[in-house]
Order: C-alpha cells, then sequence, then structure tokens
C-alpha cells in the first residue's frame, strides 16, 4: 500500500475549479432567487428522479439527469444518478462528482457512499485518499474503518482506539463490516478481550439480530458455529439434554440460548437458571442472566422484576439498558438506596442523561443525610432549566417554575441575510417546498450541524431557525433553534401556528391550548400534510379509525376520510379525541398523552399497581416512544403555558400522581379507540 503517494497526492487534490465555482454560484443565486416557484417547469423531473432512485431504476436516472442540469437541486440529482450505480462507477467519476458540487451536503454524502464501499472492497488506497476530505464524521462505520487503516499504516494500534472501536461495535444494532473487522484486529492484538465478542453476540440476541450475534462468535470461536445456528433455530431444543458445558463457547451458547428464552417467556427462562443451568455457569454469565430476566418482568411492571434483579452478585456486571430498568423498577416500588445503586452501576455516559442526573437526585434526598441532599442540589443545578422533563423537574426540585427565558438580542440584518444566502440552507427549503421533505431535512441538518467542524454558532442557528420559522418550515424552525446552548429563543422553540383556531377549539371544549400545542408539536412539529407510517394524519396526528369515531361521537356526521388534513378539521377532531381520553383517564394529561400515542388499552392496564408520583409512572412506561413521548408532551405543555401565561408554570402540578381507576368513578369508556 502507497500511503505515502496516496497522502501526498491528497495533499495536491486542487480545490474546486472555476467551473465549480461558477455551478456552486448558479446554484446559490437559483435557489436564492426561489421563493417557492418552479424553475421552468422542472421540478416535475426530481420528484422523478426520486421516485426512480427509490426503485432503484439506473436507466430512467440516466435518461432524466440531462433535464436537470441547472435546477437548484441540480446535486440532488446528480446524487441519485450517481449512487444507483457507484458499484460500477470509477475512482474518476466520483472525484468528478465530488469536484463539480464541492461544498454541498451530496458531495460529502456521496464521499460517505465511496468510503463505505472501499472499506468493504478493502480498497484502502482510495479510502486514504478521500477520509481527509469527509466532512460529516458521523459514520460510526466509517470511523471504524478509519481507524483500521491507521493500524495497519502504522503497524500497530493503541488502546484507545482499541476502545473507540469497541464502543461504536456495542453501540451498532445492525451488522456492519467496519467495526467487525475492527473489532477482529483489535482482537488479535488483544486490545480487546474475547469477552467483548461475546458481550456484542448477547446485546445482539436480545435485540433480535442473529446474523450481528453470529459474526460474533465468528470471530472468537468459529467451530462453534454449528451449534450456535441450533440455539439459534430452537433454544429450548437446544438445552434439552445438554450437560455441563465446560468450553467457554459452550457455556456462552447455553447463555445466548436463555436470553432467547428470557424474551419470549422469562419465567420458563427463570425456572431453568435456577433448576439446570446456575450451578453450570459463572457467577458473570448468571449475573448477565438473572439481569436479562428482571428487565423483562420490568417492562411488564411485574413487582417480581426486583426479585429477580436481586439474584445478581455483582451490579457492574449488568448492561447500561439492564441497569435502567433496574432502576426504574426500584423507583416503582420506592426503594431508593437500589435505585442509586443502580445509576451509580451505570457508565459515565449513562450516568450524565438527565434522566439518571435527576433520578439520582431524588434518590440521595429521599435516603438523607446533609453531604447527599448537598450533592442531590449540586446535582440539579447541573440540569435545572426549561430544555426539557428533567430539566423542568430539576427546577422545581431548586424551588423554581419555568418561566419564559430571557430572549435574546435581535438578529441584525447581516446575521439573517447570511442565512437567507446561504446556498445549502435555500436548497434544503426549495426541496421541502417541492415535496422533498427528507433529502430538504438533511441537506438543512447538515448546514447548521455537520457542514462546519462543531455545527453553526448560535447566532447563526438562531438566524436559520428565524428563516424557517419566516418560511413557515416549523420542524426545522424548532429544531435547529434547539440546538444553541448558550440562548434559547421561546418565540423559535415554541411557536404557535393557528393560533386562534387552536385556542378556539380547545377552549370551546375545556381543553388547555398549552396541552393542545405540547401535543401537537410532538406530533408533527406544525407540519400540515405529515403521515406517519401507520397512516396518522395531520397536524394531530390522528388515525382514519380514529376520526371517524370522534366525528360521529361529536356529531359531525357529514366527516369525510378526505377531510382530515383540512386544518380545521383536524385540530377540531384532534382536540376532541384528546378530552375524551382526557375526560377518561380522571384528567390525567400523562395517561391521556399515553393513551393519545399508544392507545387507550395499554395504559388502563399500565396505571394498575401502586399509587405514584406521575414522573415515577411516566419513566416506567414499558414502550421507549411511548415513554419518551409523555415526557416530551408533558414538557412542551409547562413551556407552552408559561409562554401563553406569562407567569412562571410547574410541571409536578400537571405530572400529579397515578394509580388504579378509582371504584366510583363510572366505567372508562370501552369503545374509545
Amino acid at each position: 500500500m502507497q500511503f505515502a503517494s496516496i497522502l501526498a497526492s491528497a495533499r495536491r487534490q486542487p480545490r474546486a475549479s472555476l467551473s465549480t465555482l461558477s455551478l456552486s454560484l448558479v446554484l446559490a443565486a437559483a435557489a436564492v432567487l426561489q421563493p417557492a416557484r418552479a424553475q421552468n417547469g422542472n421540478d416535475d423531473v426530481l420528484l422523478q428522479m426520486k421516485q426512480a432512485a427509490q426503485r432503484g431504476d439506473k436507466a430512467r436516472l440516466a435518461a432524466l439527469l440531462p433535464q436537470a442540469r441547472g435546477h437548484a437541486l441540480e446535486p440532488w440529482a446528480a446524487y441519485w444518478e450517481l449512487k444507483a450505480r457507484l458499484q460500477e462507477a470509477s475512482p474518476q467519476e466520483v472525484q468528478d462528482f465530488l469536484t463539480r458540487y464541492a461544498g454541498t451536503y451530496q458531495e460529502d454524502r456521496l464521499r460517505n457512499d465511496w468510503l463505505l464501499l472501499a472499506g468493504q472492497r478493502r480498497d484502502w488506497d482510495s479510502f486514504m485518499t478521500q477520509h481527509p476530505a469527509y466532512r460529516m464524521n458521523d459514520d460510526a462505520q466509517v470511523r471504524c474503518y478509519a481507524i483500521l487503516v491507521d493500524t495497519l499504516r502504522n503497524g500497530s494500534a493503541t488502546q484507545a482506539q482499541a476502545d473507540e472501536v469497541r464502543r461504536a461495535w456495542l453501540g451498532q444494532r445492525e451488522l456492519d463490516d467496519g467495526c467487525l473487522t475492527a473489532a477482529d484486529r483489535m482482537i488479535g492484538a488483544r486490545l480487546m478481550s474475547p469477552n467483548d465478542a461475546w458481550k456484542k453476540a448477547r446485546l445482539s440476541i436480545e435485540a433480535n439480530r442473529p446474523q450481528a450475534a453470529r459474526a460474533a462468535v465468528m470471530l472468537v470461536a468459529p467451530d462453534a458455529i454449528p451449534m450456535f445456528d441450533e440455539m439459534n433455530a430452537s433454544p429450548a431444543k437446544f438445552l434439552t439434554g445438554r450437560g455441563f458445558a465446560v468450553a467457554k463457547s459452550r457455556r456462552e451458547l447455553v447463555v445466548l440460548a436463555l436470553i432467547k428464552m428470557t424474551v419470549a417467556d422469562p419465567e420458563v427462562a427463570a425456572s431453568q437458571l435456577e433448576s439446570k443451568w446456575s450451578t453450570m455457569l459463572s457467577a458473570e454469565e448468571r449475573n448477565w442472566l438473572w439481569g436479562a430476566i428482571g428487565r423483562q418482568f420490568a417492562t411488564k411492571l411485574s413487582p417480581m422484576a426486583n426479585t429477580y434483579f436481586a439474584n445478581v452478585t455483582k451490579i457492574g456486571d449488568l448492561s447500561d439498558d439492564m441497569l435502567s430498568w433496574k432502576a426504574r423498577a426500584a423507583l416503582r416500588a420506592g426503594a431508593w438506596k437500589q435505585v442509586l445503586a443502580a445509576i451509580d452501576a451505570m457508565s459515565e455516559v449513562q450516568q450524565l442523561d438527565p434522566t439518571w442526573v435527576y433520578w439520582k437526585g431524588r434518590a440521595l434526598t429521599a435516603i438523607g443525610g446533609d453531604d447527599r441532599r448537598a450533592e442531590a442540589r449540586t446535582l440539579f443545578e447541573s440540569i435545572a432549566g426549561t430544555r426539557g422533563f428533567y430539566e423542568l423537574l430539576a427546577l422545581e426540585e431548586l424551588g423554581q417554575r419555568a418561566a419564559v427565558p430571557t430572549r435574546p438580542d435581535p438578529l441584525t440584518p447581516e446575521e439573517k441575510a447570511a442565512a437567507r444566502n446561504n446556498p445549502a440552507l435555500q436548497r434544503a427549503l426549495y426541496a421541502i417546498s417541492i415535496g422533498l421533505r427528507p433529502e430538504g431535512t438533511r441537506e438543512w441538518n447538515y448546514a447548521t450541524n455537520l457542514h462546519d467542524k462543531g455545527g453553526m454558532s448560535d447566532r447563526d442557528l438562531l438566524a436559520a431557525a428565524d428563516l424557517a420559522c419566516q418560511r413557515e418550515v416549523w420542524d426545522r424552525c424548532i429544531n435547529t433553534s434547539e440546538r444553541t446552548k448558550g440562548v434559547i429563543d421561546i418565540d423559535q422553540r415554541f411557536p404557535m401556528p393557528f393560533r386562534d383556531t387552536v385556542v378556539r377549539k380547545s377552549q370551546e371544549i375545556g381543553l388547555d391550548p398549552a396541552y393542545v400545542y405540547g401535543l401537537i408539536r410532538q406530533e408533527s412539529r406544525f407540519i400540515m400534510d405529515a403521515r406517519s407510517g401507520v397512516g396518522a394524519s395531520g397536524l394531530m396526528q390522528v388515525m382514519p379509525a380514529t376520526a371517524r369515531w370522534t366525528a360521529k361521537k361529536i356529531g359531525m356526521y357529514d366527516f369525510t376520510p378526505g377531510q382530515i388534513n383540512d386544518r380545521e378539521t383536524n385540530i377540531t377532531i384532534g382536540t376532541n379525541y384528546l378530552k375524551l381520553a382526557l375526560d377518561d383517564f380522571d384528567g390525567s394529561m400523562a395517561l391521556a398523552a399515553a393513551a393519545y400515542n399508544a392507545g387507550p388499552g395499554r395504559p388502563r392496564n399500565w396505571r394498575n399497581g401502586p399509587v405514584m408520583d406521575a414522573a415515577i409512572w411516566a419513566e416506567n412506561v414499558p414502550f421507549t416512544e411511548t415513554r419518551d413521548y409523555v415526557k416530551k408532551v408533558l414538557a412542551n405543555t409547562t413551556n407552552y403555558a408559561a409562554l401563553i401565561s406569562g407567569r412562571p408554570q410547574s410541571l409536578k402540578d400537571r405530572l400529579g400522581r397515578v394509580g388504579p381507576r378509582d371504584a366510583a368513578l363510572p366505567e372508562p369508556n370501552k369503545d374509545l379507540p
């Protein structure tokens, strides 16, 4: 491998040529000049090319590309065409594309694709030629390849590189070549342990990724692959008749089989572990399995979770996910010392999450003692603010309530002009305006976060967010403003489009407008034509069956499914359904939000058990999506209430407590969809 000559040639690579600069200026000018108009009728060509790219239709893409020349979104057209045939493309074709579209998202996106292909081909010369110019640096597989190439060039690896590969590999759910290959090299160099491969196999089996698990086993025990395949096909059959598993690989395969069994039926797995395998496995292997079993019971909100977690003899043997569920189960039981122990055993990165900063503070406060209370206060102070659910709760632990933050200084005309004249932002807005929202969103995010190391400054982000707000692209307005670190523009982060309609419809049925805005912000980010993967539509993401049921319930007998994307109709249907759910759940905003996201049947079951703070209940919601949804809707609501009322607001007051339905209350509305 000619690394010296490769690096030298990479340094000699010319910057954008005069023709490239000219093209960039043309593209920028075209984008700036468009408010949302078609370019000579060629917008439809871009839409057709997107469809052809989704089908992998190379011939159609090649035929349409000439018609896209000169269009503001030409870089997308050229990217789709070359990406479709990248496997057959020559390095020169790739370089020509990168030169022609230098500085664009599409240039770096194609470079990312080419680096992955070069890595898969073990074409390290091509990889090293392009990697120094790679700006995104957000692809873990590319990073693993880069470390691998560096070790090949230097003839050895460092422990820091091995640690980085380990984190990336264990953190990836899907099977990938880059980190797998880098891990293989690190294990061979004894900078990573074979135990890391077995841990990867365990995590992959838990995530139902058997091929990733198989690949990990192949690294350290290739002779065990036939047994792995047998285990994966039928864990119960694999375990039947097995004797004492002496070899490490045999014991680990038993662990994998019991993990698969745990996912399907934790009671059977617990019985098997206790009666047959407990004495045959190592302490670490038993601890992992008891942690996995405890987690499964915790996700079922069973008090038995704490019993199974108690079988763990060394808490440090558990994964962060197991420790999170151990902490949640302990919260439900009010076992604050166990909450603290679980959090203290988490990785450093996990402990820094505001979730666990807050609950550690609560645990220290509950356990008591001057030193613990002082430590708790320091923890609350480290996250307190209005940025999220636990930040707001920490603020209240310090005796404060959510108020409207001091607004930043107004943007200058120059700052606004810089955003308005940014070619990448304008291309992104253009793409969104003609229906290429995913492409526009990716280019916008790249321009604001990845194009330059460290991303845009706070003032640049505020200016970009302002541009999106002015164009009523509310999701980019909100998300961009949320990236600022030193300032908070509450009007950008919590906009109130369609205020007259939302306030009027809410007040007509006795619903808090702040709650409605909090929900819309989470559901659709105010995108009028938003449509989820399961068919929910519009601002309030209403499902067709729910819309029909609600319309009938409120006497809207002329309702037709086609009306659901009409703004007024969508808000009418959505607010009325939310009010019906709120009434059905005794006025609990947390339960009603969960019902809106996951359907009413699940939170009816989830509320059974002890009466507890709604914050503890929300943290124990079994579905990750719904758990995050409830917390975000309630945090949004609190901020909107402060903005609408002009007065400090309490998240805790909105949360209240959650427990079983009061028997004295009317029966729940069983037909609530």
